[in-house]
């Protein structure tokens, strides 16, 4: 069966074979016992990079809990809630080493497809850059706190009486999100640059460079290189340090990079065309009832199967509401706190699933 074929001639969904190039399957179950080193192929040659040093112990940090808080505790998928255009464009982006920009309405479940691939490869905890009107690329690559160096050094001189000691530059330099992303390692980062559409216009073009290089400068290191050729920073991870050869970050394995965009402006071409592109449509009823049951595993299945395909009407008839809307009002029937046949329960629900839009 082709790819494509992702539904039969009553509508209903069909079973996704999956290809052999596929190595992100969507299902969100862990990959266990498989080196993904050993069954990525090798990046195209104009997207090899060969930065270094890679750390001896090189495992990447262990999820922080933020893919149960966004996926559920037992997130799943059959092969019928597969979106096979998805999973085409997934494994393209790891195949290729480029940039996934994910559009799609609201609520839809774009942010969370970098915990998923995050949580199915074994990618450990996901980068995320959540973006603003005043994010600039800088603040995603690096910080020095140069106040807070002199400031030590005084502290320093004081403590010596006269002779002071250079505090080390690299206790003041701390990597954020995107600057992480690109460090040397075997196994790639996800990076997840949410909400690019709020960036001023001049952030997408930024980020050509680093997406083309994979690497960047840290220019206060670069200029003591001579005299600290290898600096050990700060990163994005809680608690974790990595060393900076030269004062440069360059990358190993690219990182997969996961860029969503609510649609509220267009992009550049130069940056379209360094990017694939994914469109996430609004989940449908079965899909909605597995996001469900992956975060209320254990509620009152009656209460959450008639709030499922309430909402699955009023989402078509409206264009679509945040799924997270779902997720709260069953948690509301089924906690005790109102009941589907109180009279209050209607006007609570046209509360909740309201449009986003003021009309």
């Amino acid at each position: 069966m082709s790819v494509n074929d992702s539904a039969d001639k009553n509508g209903a969904a069909a079973r996704v074979e999956a290809p052999d190039w596929w190595i992100y399957r969507g299902t969100g179950r862990p990959i266990h016992d498989i080196d993904l080193t050993q069954i990525l192929p090798e990046p195209p040659p104009w997207r090899d990079y060969r930065g270094g040093p890679v750390p001896e112990h090189d495992v990447p940090p262990p999820d922080d809990g933020e893919s149960e808080r966004r996926l559920g505790s037992a997130f799943t998928l059959t092969d019928q809630e597969i979106d096979p255009t998805e999973l085409n464009m997934v494994n393209a982006a790891l195949y290729l080493r480029r940039p996934l920009l994910v559009t799609g309405n609201p609520g839809t479940g774009k942010s969370s497809l970098a915990y998923r691939i995050a949580r199915e490869l074994g990618l450990g905890r996901v980068l995320r850059w959540a973006i603003t009107s005043h994010t600039t690329l800088g603040s995603g690559l690096y910080g020095y706190d140069a106040i807070g160096r002199v400031q030590a050094a005084a502290t320093s001189q004081a403590q010596r009486g006269g002779e002071a000691e250079e505090p080390p530059i690299g206790d003041f330099v701390r990597l954020g999100p995107l600057g992480t992303a690109f460090l040397p390692a075997r196994l790639p980062r996800v990076l997840l640059i949410d909400e690019l559409d709020k960036s001023e216009a001049d952030l997408p073009n930024d980020l050509l460079s680093i997406f083309e290089d994979g690497e960047f400068p840290i220019e206060e290191l670069t200029r003591v290189r001579t005299r600290h050729p290898e600096v050990t920073v700060h990163t994005a991870d809680p608690q974790r340090t990595a060393v900076v050869r030269d004062g440069r970050v360059a990358c190993r394995a690219y990182p997969v990079i996961v860029l969503t965009s609510n649609g509220e402006r267009e992009f550049p071409p130069a940056f379209l065309r360094r990017c694939l592109q994914l469109r996430i449509e609004n989940p449908d009823r079965e899909q909605l009832a597995a996001i469900v049951a992956s975060h209320l595993i254990d509620e009152h299945g009656e209460h959450r199967d008639r709030l499922v395909r309430e909402f699955a009407e009023r989402s078509k008839a409206e264009g679509g509401l945040p799924t997270d809307r779902l997720l709260d009002a069953v948690y509301l029937a089924t906690s005790g706190a109102y009941q589907p046949d109180h009279q209050a329960w209607p006007r609570l629900v046209d509360s909740l699933w309201q449009r986003l839009t003021v009309r």
